[in-house]
């Protein structure tokens, strides 16, 4: 025969004091009257709940608990009467008290002293001694004065919180009656046919327990997108609607040639320098670059052309040749507009990226070190500022951006250049979304592209939109190891421009 189990030894106890007194007043004192814990208990009365066998009602109240620390002092006296208490009548060193008290041995010192209940010997601070015979633990009383439920004084309590002893809890029991489906005794309900039932025929002699068709399924396993890969996306369609194409961004590892160089960027440029840029210890150099397109790019900017002065200095193949972790996703750009310009009959073309740069910059709520950048770019003859201004607004309203304005600004590769300002209304101001600008034919004619061919182009990261559309306010809470996955889970869906 099956061993009873102490749930059902609870739940007989508790039907047959309904039976004949007719309910529980309070399911605690209760719980102890059977000599169990309220939780067994608990557990018992939301089962017979559920069939509405007894009928409970919540009662909540807020009370203080002793912490584990403070239930040690309720037990043994605090820390400071068990300090006086290993003291013996001649004294004792600051050691053999510590290995007596351990951790009890800090707190029950101070406490002790401030109290005036021990002394130092003078001259030796060491060897300390009892300066009264007998103490009131008052600590103690009043930790079991709480413990049994009983009502202390504000200022006791705020003593107690500030000694860490006392944490505030809701606490939740019982009055109970019974229900309009009451019996003593529960009839187990049978929840499954078994084969041994269909052999034996039990079956049509079993209570079956219902059906719940209202209960929730297990949870579908499957994967999520983060918000960042959301919003890229859409912005994805949106250049793929404007008729552009991906450029291929998978060279995380570029020459300062092509990051720097080839866009006409001086070698003394402050972002060139180790404060800004990741460069690689290995390996340190590219060796492989196109040496007419090198010298071409050498001699504008060592001396100029194609109308311009260039920036009259001794350019260096090493510092072109050195490896870094790209800055910008331009470098990508720069390629491809020289692939473009081999390639005879020239045709224009509409390109776009988005991929992760590096820049050494310190980490705050709105920077890291790594970020996504999403760049634009038109090549095709006669381009003016105007055409770059129509596609921006184009762009930016696909977005859900329409108030935009622009203000001129420097680039060493773009000539003009624009910072393109958002009106926010959450904010009520213009915010910075992006930059932007022409290509220089000092960057462009070295490359081979055709007299009159001009190139428009703009970018801006993929972060601050995301953070925007998410409403978050921390960079790091979106990309990196401090990632909720739990945002991950339950962002919504992205639909920009709507």
């Amino acid at each position: 025969m099956a061993e009873k189990s102490p749930a059902a030894d609870v739940e007989a106890g508790l039907l047959a004091h309904l039976n004949t007194a007719g309910e529980v007043p309070d399911s605690r004192s209760f719980a102890s009257s059977l000599g169990v814990s309220h939780a067994e208990l608990e557990g018992v009365i939301k089962s017979l709940s559920a069939f509405r066998i007894v009928d409970s009602t919540d009662i909540t109240k807020e009370t203080w608990l002793l912490t584990e620390e403070a239930k040690g002092y309720a037990a043994k006296g605090s820390p400071e009467a068990q300090f006086v208490a290993a003291i013996p009548p001649e004294g004792a060193t600051k050691d053999v008290l510590k290995a007596k008290l351990g951790a009890a041995f800090d707190v029950g010192m101070k406490a002790a002293a401030k109290n005036k209940w021990i002394g130092f010997e003078k001259g030796n601070k060491d060897l300390v001694f009892r300066k009264v015979d007998n103490i009131k633990d008052e600590l103690q009383e009043q930790l079991k004065r709480l413990q049994n439920g009983e009502v202390v004084s504000d200022k006791v309590i705020d003593d107690l919180k500030k000694r860490k002893l006392i944490t505030k809890e809701k606490v939740i029991w019982y009055s109970l009656k019974k229900g309009p489906e009451f019996v003593v005794k529960r009839k187990t309900l049978a929840t499954d046919v078994t084969t041994e039932h269909l052999r034996s025929g039990d079956w049509k002699d079993l209570e079956f327990k219902d059906y719940n068709y209202g209960a929730q399924g297990q949870p579908i396993s499957k994967g999520y997108a983060h918000p960042l890969l959301e919003v890229r996306e859409e912005i994805q369609n949106i250049f793929i609607k404007m008729g552009f194409s991906e450029m291929p961004t998978n060279n995380f590892v570029e020459s300062s040639f092509w990051n720097f160089d080839a866009l006409f960027q001086p070698q003394q440029h402050p972002a060139r320098d180790s404060h800004d840029t990741f460069f690689l210890k290995a390996p340190t150099a590219t060796k492989q670059l196109p040496e007419d397109y090198l010298e071409k790019v050498k001699q504008v900017h060592q001396s100029g052309g194609y109308g311009s002065k260039g920036y009259g200095y001794d350019w260096k193949r090493e510092e072109a040749e050195k490896n870094l972790l790209r800055t910008h996703t331009t470098a990508v750009s720069t390629r491809m507009l020289y692939k473009l310009a081999q390639e005879k009959p020239f045709a224009p073309k509409r390109y776009y990226s988005i991929d992760r740069v590096f820049r050494n910059e310190a980490v705050d709520r709105t920077h890291l070190a790594e970020f996504h950048q999403i760049e634009g770019l038109i090549c095709d003859y006669g381009l003016t500022l105007g055409d770059l201004i129509g596609v921006l607004e184009d762009f930016f309203s696909s977005l859900g951006m329409s108030k935009l304005r622009f203000k001129p600004a420097y680039n060493p590769y773009t000539e003009p250049s624009m910072e393109i300002f958002s009106y926010h209304d959450g904010l009520k101001k213009w915010v910075e979304v992006g930059n932007s600008g022409m290509f220089r034919p000092e960057m462009l004619l070295p490359m081979g592209l055709p007299e009159g061919v001009n190139v428009i182009a703009w970018g801006l990261s993929l972060e601050r939109p995301t953070m925007i559309l998410y409403g978050i306010d921390n960079i790091r809470d979106l990309f990196g190891p401090k990632v909720d996955f739990n945002l991950i889970k339950s962002n919504p869906l992205c639909r920009l421009g709507l």
